[in-house]
């Protein structure tokens, strides 16, 4: 049977996931709420602050 404390313990991630999440929070992207708040703004012509 598998004891799942002690494979938690021997578990580390993998330098890809652990790059991929460093890349992932440290790039500043847009999402869909950025998108439609700067193309009202765009309309209305007006800029957030």
């Amino acid at each position: 049977m598998i004891d799942f404390d002690e494979e938690l313990k021997r578990f580390s991630p993998s330098l890809e996931v652990s790059q991929a999440e460093e890349d992932i929070y440290n790039n500043d992207l847009k999402d869909i709420t950025d998108i439609v708040l700067q193309m009202t703004e765009d309309l209305r012509g007006t800029e957030r602050k």
